[in-house]
């Protein structure tokens, strides 16, 4: 199984930090938000890896190369501009292969176990989204989930984690190079009933703002 890190993003609400510094590499616990996550897929044995890149893109590949420290392959997928979650991802379908794979946010820190997403797999069909418990910032949460089938419809909703994994026909409808959010290309699929999804209620953080990401390098301090 491959996997997909979401790293294009401009990260406006971190700025200055990220006047200078890719998000993906801000640190926390002594290492780049964006290793916290590669470390765990390597772990769960996902060993390629597609990394897309637009802000500082340079930074990031002089920081990760080719993934041989960490046991992995690394490829990147260069966005001019970035692309938003869906765009970059089918910008980045070349890569991927035609079998399905993981898709994850560079900017979170979780310790979600990415190898339990090898039985969802089995069972795909368009995707499989990891919900969290809505955080204090996100209290509306975005979808509801419903005997394990994800919805876009009123009443209790759950956060969308950034992790899932997903059928590349969900994507290749976007012409390459095309600017697309995520919620765009699920939503449709949502009312066919095409998307599963579980709830994790482990440790996930959104690192949005200079304020968690402090946060977050206090805790693992601790740890």
């Amino acid at each position: 199984m491959k996997a997909m890190i979401l790293a294009a993003g401009r990260g406006e609400r971190m700025r200055p930090l990220t006047d200078t510094t890719p998000k993906p590499l801000l640190r926390a616990g002594g290492k780049p938000l964006i290793v916290w996550g590669l470390e765990r897929l390597q772990r769960a044995g996902i060993r390629d890896i597609v990394i897309n890149v637009s802000h500082l893109p340079d930074q990031i590949l002089a920081a990760l190369g080719d993934g041989a420290r960490w046991d992995v392959r690394i490829r990147y997928s260069l966005e001019a501009v970035a692309l938003e979650t869906a765009g970059g991802i089918a910008n980045a379908l070349g890569l991927l292969g035609t079998e399905p794979f993981i898709a994850t946010a560079a900017d979170i820190y979780s310790e979600f176990d990415f190898a339990r997403l090898r039985d969802a797999a089995l069972r795909l069909n368009k995707a499989h989204l990891v919900m969290v418990p809505n955080p204090a910032h996100h209290p509306q949460g975005d979808f509801a989930l419903q005997e394990g089938t994800v919805r876009a419809v009123d009443g209790p909703r759950w956060t969308f984690s950034g992790t899932g994994l997903y059928d590349p026909d969900l994507f290749r409808g976007i012409t390459p190079g095309t600017k697309m959010q995520l919620a765009t290309v699920l939503r449709g699929a949502m009312e066919a009933g095409a998307i599963t999804g579980e709830l994790y209620a482990g440790e996930w953080r959104d690192i949005g703002t200079p304020d968690r990401l402090a946060a977050l390098d206090r805790d693992l301090a601790l740890q």
